[in-house]
């Protein structure tokens, strides 16, 4: 068996194709008309379709449950706020923080209150770290990793 794509249920496919763009940079690369799926393997069903599929039309979907986040690293963590910071559209899980291993954060929802995670990417991470003049060891031991991890992930 092999896992293929998570699926988002959205309300509005043309407004979620447009955040996935704008905010994300993901695009169409399959369409299906009430199903597409995104750069990076993320599907989008619209939610008529999906209650169709599923054989309950008549059922409610809820937005926004708070149970799930897609996840993204960004390289260039800074630039990726900065152009955040310029859509008012933005809606704050919350802002950027930095977790205790040293990697620095920002979640927000998506127009059907889906979470999305941005990261900086973890090898950006060990490389701060390194950079700081932290030895392995002590990179290690600050992300609560393995010393293999940062010598095979971050060189």
């Amino acid at each position: 068996m092999k896992f293929r794509n998570p699926l988002l249920v959205v309300s509005n496919l043309e407004q979620s194709k447009s955040f996935y763009s704008k905010v994300l940079g993901l695009h169409v690369t399959v369409n299906f008309g009430q199903n597409v799926t995104l750069t990076g393997g993320i599907c989008l069903q619209t939610k008529k379709s999906w209650l169709e599929i599923i054989e309950h039309p008549e059922e409610e979907l809820y937005f926004g449950g708070k149970n799930t986040e897609l996840y993204f690293e960004e390289d260039n963590f800074d630039q990726f706020i900065e152009m955040l910071e310029d859509l008012p559209e933005i809606q704050y899980v919350h802002p950027v923080k930095e977790h205790p291993w040293g990697q620095r954060v920002v979640r927000f929802y998506d127009p059907d209150m889906n979470i999305i995670e941005v990261g900086e990417n973890m090898k950006i991470v060990c490389q701060r770290f390194l950079n700081q003049g932290l030895t392995i060891e002590q990179v290690a031991k600050r992300m609560d990793v393995p010393e293999q991890y940062i010598k095979s992930y971050c060189y």
